[in-house]
Protein backbone atom coordinates (compact mmCIF):
# COMPACT_ATOMS: atom_id res chain seq x y z
CA UNK A 1 0.00 0.00 0.00
CA UNK A 2 1.13 3.56 -1.34
CA UNK A 3 1.50 6.07 1.44
CA UNK A 4 -1.21 8.26 -0.26
CA UNK A 5 -3.34 5.42 0.56
CA UNK A 6 -3.21 6.23 4.40
CA UNK A 7 -5.30 9.25 3.33
CA UNK A 8 -8.88 7.98 2.33
CA UNK A 9 -11.74 9.92 2.56
CA UNK A 10 -14.88 8.95 3.96
CA UNK A 11 -16.77 9.72 1.10
CA UNK A 12 -17.78 6.52 -0.86
CA UNK A 13 -19.96 5.50 -3.71
CA UNK A 14 -22.19 2.79 -4.17
CA UNK A 15 -21.97 -0.47 -7.07
CA UNK A 16 -24.22 0.12 -10.31
CA UNK A 17 -27.30 -2.26 -9.56
CA UNK A 18 -29.56 -0.96 -12.21
CA UNK A 19 -29.64 -0.18 -15.90
CA UNK A 20 -29.61 3.48 -16.66
CA UNK A 21 -28.87 5.92 -19.51
CA UNK A 22 -26.40 9.03 -19.43
CA UNK A 23 -25.33 11.45 -22.21
CA UNK A 24 -21.45 10.37 -21.47
CA UNK A 25 -19.79 7.27 -19.42
CA UNK A 26 -16.82 7.65 -18.17
CA UNK A 27 -14.69 4.77 -17.54
CA UNK A 28 -12.04 5.07 -14.90
CA UNK A 29 -12.29 6.97 -11.59
CA UNK A 30 -8.62 8.19 -10.98
CA UNK A 31 -6.70 11.55 -11.96
CA UNK A 32 -8.20 11.35 -15.79
CA UNK A 33 -11.25 10.08 -15.05
CA UNK A 34 -12.36 12.21 -12.20
CA UNK A 35 -10.66 15.54 -13.55
CA UNK A 36 -12.94 14.90 -16.67
CA UNK A 37 -15.83 14.45 -14.82
CA UNK A 38 -15.21 18.02 -13.11
CA UNK A 39 -15.19 19.57 -16.41
CA UNK A 40 -18.38 18.23 -17.64
CA UNK A 41 -20.05 18.50 -14.61
CA UNK A 42 -22.26 21.51 -15.35
CA UNK A 43 -22.68 20.64 -18.74
CA UNK A 44 -23.59 17.30 -19.64
CA UNK A 45 -25.34 14.71 -18.17
CA UNK A 46 -22.15 12.41 -17.31
CA UNK A 47 -21.66 9.17 -15.12
CA UNK A 48 -18.59 7.77 -14.08
CA UNK A 49 -17.88 3.87 -13.16
CA UNK A 50 -14.60 2.32 -11.61
CA UNK A 51 -13.60 -1.25 -11.46
CA UNK A 52 -12.54 -0.82 -7.77
CA UNK A 53 -12.11 2.59 -5.67
CA UNK A 54 -12.15 5.85 -6.74
CA UNK A 55 -8.41 7.01 -6.71
CA UNK A 56 -7.52 3.99 -5.31
CA UNK A 57 -5.36 2.56 -8.76
CA UNK A 58 -2.28 3.96 -10.71
CA UNK A 59 -2.78 7.26 -9.23
CA UNK A 60 -1.85 6.15 -5.25
CA UNK A 61 0.80 5.18 -6.64
CA UNK A 62 2.84 7.81 -8.15
CA UNK A 63 4.57 10.23 -6.17
CA UNK A 64 2.68 13.33 -7.18
CA UNK A 65 4.74 15.38 -9.13
CA UNK A 66 3.65 18.27 -11.41
CA UNK A 67 6.74 19.53 -13.29
CA UNK A 68 7.11 20.28 -16.74
CA UNK A 69 10.64 19.00 -15.90
CA UNK A 70 10.91 15.46 -17.02
CA UNK A 71 14.16 14.59 -17.66
CA UNK A 72 15.60 15.32 -21.00
CA UNK A 73 11.77 14.93 -22.91
CA UNK A 74 12.47 18.18 -24.99
CA UNK A 75 15.99 17.61 -26.83
CA UNK A 76 14.96 13.79 -27.06
CA UNK A 77 11.47 14.85 -28.67
CA UNK A 78 13.31 17.72 -31.11
CA UNK A 79 15.69 15.35 -32.43
CA UNK A 80 13.64 12.42 -32.90
CA UNK A 81 10.25 14.01 -34.26
CA UNK A 82 10.73 18.11 -34.64
CA UNK A 83 11.14 21.23 -32.28
CA UNK A 84 8.00 22.42 -32.53
CA UNK A 85 6.68 19.25 -31.11
CA UNK A 86 8.58 19.89 -28.31
CA UNK A 87 7.87 23.33 -27.90
CA UNK A 88 4.02 22.02 -27.90
CA UNK A 89 4.22 19.40 -25.50
CA UNK A 90 6.19 22.03 -23.33
CA UNK A 91 3.32 24.62 -23.45
CA UNK A 92 0.81 21.35 -22.39
CA UNK A 93 2.42 20.57 -19.55
CA UNK A 94 3.10 24.24 -18.28
CA UNK A 95 -0.83 24.59 -18.70
CA UNK A 96 -1.31 21.21 -17.03
CA UNK A 97 0.19 22.80 -13.47
CA UNK A 98 -2.37 25.34 -14.50
CA UNK A 99 -5.10 24.07 -14.87
CA UNK A 100 -3.87 21.43 -11.60
CA UNK A 101 -3.46 24.76 -9.29
CA UNK A 102 -6.75 26.51 -10.50
CA UNK A 103 -8.77 23.37 -9.60
CA UNK A 104 -7.12 23.49 -6.03
CA UNK A 105 -7.25 26.78 -5.47
CA UNK A 106 -10.78 27.36 -6.70
CA UNK A 107 -12.35 24.98 -4.80
CA UNK A 108 -10.09 25.28 -1.72
CA UNK A 109 -9.06 21.39 -1.88
CA UNK A 110 -6.63 20.68 0.67
CA UNK A 111 -3.61 18.37 -0.93
CA UNK A 112 -0.77 20.06 0.42
CA UNK A 113 0.10 21.54 -2.80
CA UNK A 114 3.88 22.97 -2.54
CA UNK A 115 6.01 24.97 -4.83
CA UNK A 116 9.40 23.59 -5.22
CA UNK A 117 12.41 23.51 -7.85
CA UNK A 118 12.81 20.73 -9.80
CA UNK A 119 16.12 19.20 -11.21
CA UNK A 120 17.04 16.72 -14.10
CA UNK A 121 20.38 14.91 -13.24
CA UNK A 122 22.62 13.15 -15.56
CA UNK A 123 24.25 10.75 -13.62
CA UNK A 124 26.08 9.36 -16.53
CA UNK A 125 28.45 10.96 -18.73
CA UNK A 126 26.62 9.87 -21.88
CA UNK A 127 23.81 11.69 -20.33
CA UNK A 128 25.72 15.26 -19.79
CA UNK A 129 25.36 16.36 -23.65
CA UNK A 130 21.50 15.51 -24.23
CA UNK A 131 20.77 18.06 -20.67
CA UNK A 132 22.84 20.53 -22.16
CA UNK A 133 20.64 20.67 -24.88
CA UNK A 134 17.44 20.59 -22.85
CA UNK A 135 18.84 24.20 -20.84
CA UNK A 136 19.34 25.70 -24.75
CA UNK A 137 15.68 24.89 -25.66
CA UNK A 138 14.21 25.47 -22.07
CA UNK A 139 16.33 29.04 -21.90
CA UNK A 140 14.90 29.54 -25.62
CA UNK A 141 11.26 29.02 -24.11
CA UNK A 142 12.27 32.15 -21.79
CA UNK A 143 12.78 30.04 -18.99
CA UNK A 144 15.33 30.64 -16.35
CA UNK A 145 17.46 27.29 -15.92
CA UNK A 146 19.86 26.76 -13.23
CA UNK A 147 22.99 24.41 -13.42
CA UNK A 148 24.40 22.55 -11.10
CA UNK A 149 23.11 23.87 -7.83
CA UNK A 150 21.83 20.55 -6.48
CA UNK A 151 24.49 19.66 -3.82
CA UNK A 152 22.73 16.35 -1.54
CA UNK A 153 22.60 14.22 -4.99
CA UNK A 154 25.42 12.30 -7.00
CA UNK A 155 25.42 13.50 -10.22
CA UNK A 156 27.75 14.43 -13.23
CA UNK A 157 25.54 17.30 -14.52
CA UNK A 158 22.10 19.14 -13.12
CA UNK A 159 19.93 21.71 -14.32
CA UNK A 160 16.61 23.29 -12.49
CA UNK A 161 13.24 25.14 -12.69
CA UNK A 162 11.77 27.29 -10.00
CA UNK A 163 8.05 27.12 -11.22
CA UNK A 164 7.02 23.30 -10.25
CA UNK A 165 5.21 21.84 -7.77
CA UNK A 166 4.35 18.65 -5.76
CA UNK A 167 1.48 17.77 -4.14
CA UNK A 168 -0.72 14.85 -2.39
CA UNK A 169 -3.10 13.00 -5.19
CA UNK A 170 -5.26 10.87 -2.67
CA UNK A 171 -6.02 14.12 -1.09
CA UNK A 172 -6.87 15.53 -4.52
CA UNK A 173 -9.27 12.95 -5.81
CA UNK A 174 -10.79 13.29 -1.91
CA UNK A 175 -11.52 17.29 -2.99
CA UNK A 176 -13.03 15.82 -6.34
CA UNK A 177 -15.12 13.51 -4.87
CA UNK A 178 -16.46 15.92 -2.39
CA UNK A 179 -16.69 18.21 -5.25
CA UNK A 180 -18.92 15.53 -7.45
CA UNK A 181 -20.17 13.52 -4.72
CA UNK A 182 -23.97 14.42 -6.50
CA UNK A 183 -22.78 13.37 -9.38
CA UNK A 184 -23.70 9.51 -11.05
CA UNK A 185 -20.79 7.51 -10.05
CA UNK A 186 -20.46 3.89 -9.37
CA UNK A 187 -17.20 1.99 -7.84
CA UNK A 188 -16.80 -1.81 -7.83
CA UNK A 189 -18.52 -1.34 -10.81
CA UNK A 190 -16.47 -2.88 -14.24
CA UNK A 191 -17.37 -2.86 -17.98
CA UNK A 192 -16.47 -6.00 -19.39
CA UNK A 193 -18.19 -4.60 -22.85
CA UNK A 194 -18.94 -2.07 -25.36
CA UNK A 195 -21.18 -2.42 -27.99
CA UNK A 196 -22.44 0.16 -30.63
CA UNK A 197 -26.38 -0.14 -31.13
CA UNK A 198 -28.01 2.38 -33.79
CA UNK A 199 -25.83 5.03 -32.37
CA UNK A 200 -25.17 4.57 -28.76
CA UNK A 201 -23.06 2.65 -26.82
CA UNK A 202 -24.08 -0.50 -24.80
CA UNK A 203 -21.78 -0.44 -21.71
CA UNK A 204 -21.84 -4.17 -20.08
CA UNK A 205 -21.37 -4.96 -16.42
CA UNK A 206 -22.10 -7.77 -14.03
CA UNK A 207 -24.82 -6.43 -12.87
CA UNK A 208 -26.48 -3.59 -15.27
CA UNK A 209 -25.94 -2.14 -18.64
CA UNK A 210 -25.33 1.79 -19.55
CA UNK A 211 -26.88 3.29 -22.21
CA UNK A 212 -24.92 6.07 -23.79
CA UNK A 213 -24.04 8.47 -26.70
CA UNK A 214 -20.14 9.15 -25.77
CA UNK A 215 -17.90 7.09 -24.24
CA UNK A 216 -14.98 8.25 -22.32
CA UNK A 217 -11.85 5.72 -21.29
CA UNK A 218 -9.46 6.69 -18.95
CA UNK A 219 -8.30 3.59 -17.20
CA UNK A 220 -5.03 3.12 -16.65
CA UNK A 221 -4.42 0.54 -20.03
CA UNK A 222 -7.32 -0.06 -22.01
CA UNK A 223 -9.27 -2.97 -21.16
CA UNK A 224 -9.81 -4.02 -25.16
CA UNK A 225 -6.74 -4.66 -28.01
CA UNK A 226 -8.86 -3.89 -30.80
CA UNK A 227 -9.42 -1.53 -32.61
CA UNK A 228 -6.08 0.63 -30.89
CA UNK A 229 -3.70 -2.22 -30.46
CA UNK A 230 -1.93 -0.39 -27.87
CA UNK A 231 0.15 -3.03 -26.51
CA UNK A 232 2.45 -2.66 -30.20
CA UNK A 233 2.46 0.80 -29.99
CA UNK A 234 3.88 1.24 -25.99
CA UNK A 235 5.69 -1.16 -23.39
CA UNK A 236 5.26 -1.23 -19.48
CA UNK A 237 7.96 0.33 -17.52
CA UNK A 238 8.35 -0.77 -13.34
CA UNK A 239 9.48 1.48 -10.88
CA UNK A 240 10.15 1.10 -6.94
CA UNK A 241 8.95 3.34 -4.22
CA UNK A 242 10.08 3.89 -0.58
CA UNK A 243 8.76 6.43 1.64
CA UNK A 244 10.75 7.03 4.65
CA UNK A 245 10.90 9.51 7.72
CA UNK A 246 13.22 12.19 7.36
CA UNK A 247 14.33 15.11 9.33
CA UNK A 248 14.26 17.88 6.73
CA UNK A 249 11.92 19.10 4.04
CA UNK A 250 13.98 19.72 1.09
CA UNK A 251 11.92 21.48 -1.01
CA UNK A 252 13.05 19.91 -4.57
CA UNK A 253 11.87 17.35 -6.73
CA UNK A 254 14.78 15.38 -9.17
CA UNK A 255 14.41 12.62 -11.03
CA UNK A 256 17.82 11.25 -13.28
CA UNK A 257 17.63 11.29 -17.40
CA UNK A 258 18.22 7.54 -18.11
CA UNK A 259 17.05 4.17 -16.43
CA UNK A 260 17.90 2.71 -14.11
CA UNK A 261 18.50 5.97 -12.45
CA UNK A 262 16.03 7.46 -9.47
CA UNK A 263 13.67 9.89 -8.57
CA UNK A 264 13.34 11.94 -5.39
CA UNK A 265 10.48 14.00 -3.63
CA UNK A 266 9.95 15.33 0.01
CA UNK A 267 6.22 15.62 1.56
CA UNK A 268 5.61 17.08 4.96
CA UNK A 269 1.89 16.75 5.90
CA UNK A 270 1.72 18.74 9.22
CA UNK A 271 2.89 15.60 11.63
CA UNK A 272 6.00 14.09 9.53
CA UNK A 273 8.36 14.87 6.99
CA UNK A 274 8.99 11.95 4.29
CA UNK A 275 11.33 11.41 1.83
CA UNK A 276 10.11 9.46 -1.03
CA UNK A 277 12.57 7.91 -3.07
CA UNK A 278 12.04 5.48 -6.43
CA UNK A 279 14.55 4.01 -8.13
CA UNK A 280 15.56 0.46 -10.33
CA UNK A 281 12.93 1.60 -12.93
CA UNK A 282 12.90 -1.09 -15.66
CA UNK A 283 11.06 -2.61 -18.77
CA UNK A 284 9.23 -5.41 -17.50
CA UNK A 285 10.42 -8.04 -19.33
CA UNK A 286 13.75 -7.88 -17.27
CA UNK A 287 15.01 -7.33 -13.63
CA UNK A 288 11.89 -9.21 -12.39
CA UNK A 289 12.61 -10.03 -8.83
CA UNK A 290 10.67 -7.66 -7.06
CA UNK A 291 12.30 -8.18 -3.57
CA UNK A 292 15.92 -8.10 -4.75
CA UNK A 293 14.99 -4.51 -6.84
CA UNK A 294 13.66 -2.50 -3.56
CA UNK A 295 16.69 -3.55 -1.40
CA UNK A 296 18.79 -1.90 -4.22
CA UNK A 297 16.45 1.23 -3.58
CA UNK A 298 17.12 1.01 -0.17
CA UNK A 299 21.20 0.55 -0.89
CA UNK A 300 20.96 3.73 -3.19
CA UNK A 301 19.52 6.22 -0.89
CA UNK A 302 20.90 4.29 2.34
CA UNK A 303 17.60 4.20 3.46
CA UNK A 304 17.72 2.29 7.32
CA UNK A 305 14.66 -0.44 8.14
CA UNK A 306 13.66 1.67 10.76
CA UNK A 307 13.19 4.53 8.76
CA UNK A 308 10.59 3.17 6.09
CA UNK A 309 7.29 4.16 6.14
CA UNK A 310 6.00 2.81 3.01
CA UNK A 311 7.10 0.38 -0.36
CA UNK A 312 5.20 0.06 -3.17
CA UNK A 313 5.94 -0.65 -6.71
CA UNK A 314 4.80 2.16 -10.02
CA UNK A 315 3.45 0.70 -13.39
CA UNK A 316 4.12 3.40 -16.44
CA UNK A 317 3.41 2.88 -20.42
CA UNK A 318 5.76 3.85 -22.21
CA UNK A 319 4.62 5.27 -25.60
CA UNK A 320 6.84 5.06 -29.26
CA UNK A 321 7.28 8.47 -29.23
CA UNK A 322 7.14 9.53 -25.62
CA UNK A 323 3.79 11.34 -26.23
CA UNK A 324 0.70 10.63 -24.26
CA UNK A 325 -2.78 9.30 -26.12
CA UNK A 326 -5.28 11.85 -25.18
CA UNK A 327 -8.45 12.27 -27.75
CA UNK A 328 -10.95 10.49 -30.08
CA UNK A 329 -10.32 7.14 -30.83
CA UNK A 330 -13.86 6.60 -33.22
CA UNK A 331 -17.01 8.48 -33.42
CA UNK A 332 -17.98 9.84 -29.76
CA UNK A 333 -15.33 7.20 -28.16
CA UNK A 334 -12.67 9.05 -26.77
CA UNK A 335 -9.52 7.43 -24.84
CA UNK A 336 -6.43 8.81 -22.61
CA UNK A 337 -3.54 6.47 -21.92
CA UNK A 338 0.58 6.23 -22.22
CA UNK A 339 1.47 9.24 -19.88
CA UNK A 340 4.71 7.72 -19.73
CA UNK A 341 6.36 8.68 -16.46
CA UNK A 342 3.87 11.99 -15.91
CA UNK A 343 0.73 10.86 -15.25
CA UNK A 344 -0.09 13.65 -12.60
CA UNK A 345 0.12 16.76 -15.51
CA UNK A 346 -1.15 13.81 -18.11
CA UNK A 347 -3.66 13.09 -16.53
CA UNK A 348 -5.23 16.66 -15.79
CA UNK A 349 -4.33 17.98 -18.98
CA UNK A 350 -6.19 14.47 -20.71
CA UNK A 351 -9.48 15.64 -18.56
CA UNK A 352 -9.31 19.02 -19.86
CA UNK A 353 -8.77 18.03 -23.47
CA UNK A 354 -11.47 15.32 -23.42
CA UNK A 355 -14.15 17.89 -21.94
CA UNK A 356 -13.19 20.50 -24.29
CA UNK A 357 -13.28 18.11 -27.34
CA UNK A 358 -16.25 16.91 -26.09
CA UNK A 359 -18.25 20.41 -25.51
CA UNK A 360 -16.48 22.18 -28.24
CA UNK A 361 -15.27 19.78 -30.60
CA UNK A 362 -11.92 20.88 -30.96
CA UNK A 363 -8.67 21.23 -28.40
CA UNK A 364 -6.06 22.84 -27.99
CA UNK A 365 -3.46 20.23 -28.17
CA UNK A 366 -5.82 17.22 -30.07
CA UNK A 367 -3.04 16.92 -32.89
CA UNK A 368 -0.06 16.53 -30.45
CA UNK A 369 -2.02 13.60 -28.71
CA UNK A 370 -4.06 12.53 -31.86
CA UNK A 371 -4.72 8.68 -30.95
CA UNK A 372 -4.46 8.62 -35.02
CA UNK A 373 -0.81 10.55 -35.64
CA UNK A 374 2.01 9.15 -37.46
CA UNK A 375 5.77 10.03 -37.12
CA UNK A 376 9.11 8.64 -38.12
CA UNK A 377 9.90 7.75 -34.34
CA UNK A 378 7.07 6.31 -33.90
CA UNK A 379 7.65 3.28 -37.05
CA UNK A 380 11.37 3.69 -35.82
CA UNK A 381 10.34 2.49 -32.47
CA UNK A 382 7.61 0.08 -33.62
CA UNK A 383 10.16 -3.07 -33.75
CA UNK A 384 12.05 -2.83 -30.66
CA UNK A 385 8.90 -2.35 -28.90
CA UNK A 386 7.51 -5.17 -30.33
CA UNK A 387 10.29 -7.16 -29.45
CA UNK A 388 10.20 -5.91 -25.56
CA UNK A 389 6.80 -7.11 -25.78
CA UNK A 390 7.58 -10.36 -27.25
CA UNK A 391 10.20 -10.74 -24.86
CA UNK A 392 8.11 -10.11 -21.70
CA UNK A 393 5.13 -12.53 -23.02
CA UNK A 394 8.03 -15.43 -23.67
CA UNK A 395 10.23 -14.68 -20.37
CA UNK A 396 6.61 -14.51 -18.67
CA UNK A 397 6.74 -18.57 -19.60
CA UNK A 398 9.54 -19.41 -17.17
CA UNK A 399 7.67 -19.78 -13.98
CA UNK A 400 10.18 -21.10 -11.62
CA UNK A 401 12.31 -18.22 -11.02
CA UNK A 402 15.06 -18.85 -8.80
CA UNK A 403 14.27 -15.97 -6.42
CA UNK A 404 10.82 -17.26 -5.63
CA UNK A 405 10.07 -18.23 -1.53
CA UNK A 406 10.18 -21.67 -1.21
CA UNK A 407 6.25 -21.02 0.25
CA UNK A 408 5.12 -21.10 -3.25
CA UNK A 409 4.72 -24.08 -5.34
CA UNK A 410 3.46 -24.75 -9.03
CA UNK A 411 0.98 -27.37 -10.21
CA UNK A 412 -0.92 -28.58 -12.84
CA UNK A 413 -4.86 -29.27 -12.82
CA UNK A 414 -6.73 -30.09 -15.64
CA UNK A 415 -3.75 -28.83 -18.10
CA UNK A 416 -3.69 -25.63 -16.47
CA UNK A 417 -1.05 -23.78 -14.42
CA UNK A 418 -1.54 -23.09 -10.75
CA UNK A 419 0.48 -21.68 -8.13
CA UNK A 420 -0.50 -22.52 -4.44
CA UNK A 421 0.91 -19.83 -1.88
CA UNK A 422 1.56 -20.67 1.47
CA UNK A 423 0.86 -17.06 3.54
CA UNK A 424 2.73 -16.95 7.70
CA UNK A 425 -0.16 -18.20 9.07
CA UNK A 426 -0.25 -21.61 7.13
CA UNK A 427 -3.40 -20.38 4.90
CA UNK A 428 -2.97 -21.48 1.35
CA UNK A 429 -4.08 -18.90 -1.67
CA UNK A 430 -4.49 -20.99 -4.99
CA UNK A 431 -4.54 -19.10 -8.30
CA UNK A 432 -4.35 -19.91 -11.79
CA UNK A 433 -0.96 -18.19 -13.07
CA UNK A 434 -1.96 -17.58 -16.64
CA UNK A 435 -3.38 -13.65 -17.24
CA UNK A 436 -6.68 -13.94 -18.61
CA UNK A 437 -6.10 -10.49 -20.72
CA UNK A 438 -3.55 -11.73 -23.75
CA UNK A 439 -2.26 -15.07 -22.00
CA UNK A 440 1.10 -14.03 -20.27
CA UNK A 441 2.68 -15.85 -17.16
CA UNK A 442 1.66 -13.89 -14.14
CA UNK A 443 4.91 -13.01 -11.75
CA UNK A 444 4.41 -13.32 -8.30
CA UNK A 445 5.34 -10.21 -6.19
CA UNK A 446 6.46 -11.29 -2.96
CA UNK A 447 7.44 -7.74 -1.56
CA UNK A 448 3.63 -6.73 -2.03
CA UNK A 449 1.79 -10.30 -1.92
CA UNK A 450 0.57 -9.85 -5.75
CA UNK A 451 0.10 -11.39 -8.86
CA UNK A 452 1.59 -9.05 -12.19
CA UNK A 453 1.41 -9.34 -15.82
CA UNK A 454 5.28 -8.32 -16.85
CA UNK A 455 3.43 -7.52 -20.28
CA UNK A 456 0.50 -5.22 -19.37
CA UNK A 457 0.51 -4.64 -15.95
CA UNK A 458 -2.83 -6.55 -15.04
CA UNK A 459 -2.35 -7.41 -11.27
CA UNK A 460 -4.57 -9.69 -8.87
CA UNK A 461 -4.43 -10.59 -5.12
CA UNK A 462 -3.56 -13.55 -3.28
CA UNK A 463 -6.67 -14.94 -3.90
CA UNK A 464 -6.94 -14.13 -7.17
CA UNK A 465 -9.01 -11.27 -7.41
CA UNK A 466 -8.27 -8.73 -10.49
CA UNK A 467 -7.69 -5.61 -8.60
CA UNK A 468 -5.90 -3.64 -11.86
CA UNK A 469 -6.69 -4.17 -15.30
CA UNK A 470 -6.50 -4.65 -18.11
CA UNK A 471 -8.20 -7.77 -17.16
CA UNK A 472 -11.33 -7.86 -16.93
CA UNK A 473 -11.29 -11.37 -15.00
CA UNK A 474 -10.06 -13.05 -11.65
CA UNK A 475 -7.36 -15.70 -11.68
CA UNK A 476 -9.57 -17.21 -9.11
CA UNK A 477 -8.76 -21.32 -8.64
CA UNK A 478 -11.04 -22.52 -6.08
CA UNK A 479 -9.88 -26.29 -3.97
Amino acid sequence: MSLWKEYKSACSFPKLKEDIQVDTLIIGGGITGMTTLYYLKDNISACLVDANHIGEGVTANTIGKLTYLQGAIYSKLSKNINPLVADSYLKSQKDAISFAKEIIEKNNISCHLEKVKSYSLAIKEKDVKALKEEKNFLEKQNIKVEENTLCSQNYKYAIGVEDTYVFNPMEYINGLKEILKEKQIYEQTKITKIELNHNQYICYTKNANITCKNVIVACHYPFFTIPFFLPLKSHIEKSYIIACKYDKNEKYSCITVSNPGFSVRFYEDGKNIYKICLGKSHVTAINQDDKKNFQKVKQLFSIKEADIVKEWSNIDIITDDFLPYIGLMKKNFYMATGFNTWGMTNGILAGKIISELLLCGKSNYQDLFSLHRINKYKIKSFFANTAISMKAMLGSKLTHKKWYPSSLKFIHENGKSVAIYTDKDKKEHKVFTTCPHLGCSLIFNENELTWDCPCHSSRFDLDGKCIKGPSLYDISCKK
